[in-house]
């Protein structure tokens, strides 16, 4: 790279990566990936992230700082071939070495030196010219020397991700963990804030600096992100933008200009001082709102250090949502019953039409069945082990044609099972 590339090569900038092509044992190219720009009007404009969160989210983001096919490497479209390759496995690799994906790549064109054919022919978009200019330790300088810039997105909703108002669980690397904000009406006419107003605020007048309504915001949203503790809560709070804070009704210091988020002391003080029973069902209801039509699992847990020498441990039946893990209902298991007599508690507020419920062995039971279809208009998928002698062989010696159609879908060619 040093001796064939125009440019030199000393170092690549911030977090880099280096990959070499290799064609039948021989290298034939070189390629540099390293941080974006810290600045790249036509990018941004294409973007349209404000600068608070231009300066959160650049990491997502990696710059082609140098390419080179090396002099003996003859082939017809090796340069476009070599760069598509390597965008398939580059998000991968950036993950796997700095803990977080990158959905979208740039590179900078000199026009008067190249035209750019490799990266046109591997879809790269053209979005105009820089202004420029260059930056050294700090500093900007002009060259004099206006480059095209260009860029790929590595997902088709990089646009979306990098611009959208709260932070995505995939550019965190956690698209199993939680649920994306972006994806349900937090400041809507009937959202999540909306609701937490109606909620009475038990504390003084005197002293209160955070609305109740916002305090409570800030926690949802850090727990639907991901947060397990006060503290994480604290630090999910404190890392948001002033637009977040903003959504989320935190209180505008005037003297400082900017809005604050509640501190870990304040959300723990205002946590424990609520009631959990009435907290829940508003949260409850609000995600089943954004939740219809999914499918939903029921399981009963002990809770790990609830018991005591005169009490059994507690037990819960929750319903989650499959994807996000995300409890819409639960209720206690009373000591003297089993999971089997809370199974239509707890689904009872749930709006299930369409729904598919899956459950355990334990529920497999002609009642609750009947249940989900009839009543709840849903669909199930219950596990039957060989405790049901019966009703296992049955199913075992059934064809297809043998499921009787969903009573709610009929003529539609849906079958429950």
């Amino acid at each position: 790279m040093r001796t064939h590339h125009y440019l030199g090569f000393e170092r690549l900038v911030g977090e880099s990566m280096k990959y070499v092509a290799v064609l039948d044992g021989q290298w034939v190219a070189l390629i540099g990936w390293g941080t974006a720009a810290f600045k790249c009007a036509s990018r941004d404009r294409w973007i349209g992230w404000s600068a608070e969160q231009q300066w959160r989210r650049l990491r997502f983001i990696a710059n082609n700082q140098r390419f080179l096919v090396l002099p003996n490497a003859h082939m017809p479209n090796l340069a476009s071939k070599t760069l598509a390759l390597n965008l398939r496995r580059l998000s991968a690799d950036w993950e796997a070495v700095f803990g977080h994906p990158v959905v979208l790549a740039e590179t900078f064109v000199d026009q008067a030196r190249f035209r750019g054919t490799c990266y046109l022919a591997a879809n790269w978009l053209p979005l105009g010219q820089t202004k420029g200019f260059g930056r050294n330790a700090g500093r900007y300088y002009r060259h004099g020397r206006p480059k095209t810039v260009l860029v790929r997105e590595l997902r088709r909703d990089a646009r979306g991700l990098l611009s959208a108002p709260f932070l995505s669980p995939i550019l965190q690397g956690k698209e199993e963990v939680g649920l994306d904000l972006n994806a349900v009406n937090v400041g809507g006419s009937d959202g999540l804030i909306r609701r937490l107003r109606l909620l009475p605020d038990p504390r003084r007048r005197r002293g209160v600096r955070h609305s109740w309504a916002s305090v409570y915001a800030v926690s949802i949203c850090a727990v639907l992100c991901g947060a397990r503790s006060f503290a994480a809560i604290g630090q999910w709070a404190a890392a948001q933008t002033q637009d977040i804070l903003k959504r989320l009704g935190c209180r505008y210091n005037v003297g400082k200009g900017r809005y604050v988020a509640p501190s870990e002391p304040t959300i723990r003080r205002t946590l424990q001082s609520s009631d959990a029973d009435v907290l829940d069902q508003v949260i409850g209801d609000w995600l089943r709102a954004q939740t219809k039509g999914c499918a939903f699992a029921v399981d009963g847990k002990t809770l790990r250090g609830s018991g005591s020498a005169d009490r059994k441990p507690v037990h819960l039946m929750s319903a989650l949502i499959h994807k996000e893990g995300v409890v819409v209902s639960q209720c206690e298991v009373d000591s003297k019953t089993s999971e089997i007599a809370a199974f239509k508690p707890l689904l009872d507020p749930l709006d299930l039409k369409g729904a598919v419920i899956t459950a355990d062995a334990l529920h497999a039971q002609t009642e609750h069945a009947r249940y989900l279809v009839e009543v709840k208009e849903a669909d199930y998928l219950f596990t039957v082990k060989r405790n049901q002698p019966t009703l296992f062989d049955d199913i075992a010696a059934l064809d297809e044609s043998g499921f009787s159609p969903c009573a709610h879908r009929t003529g539609e060619g849906s079958r429950s099972h």
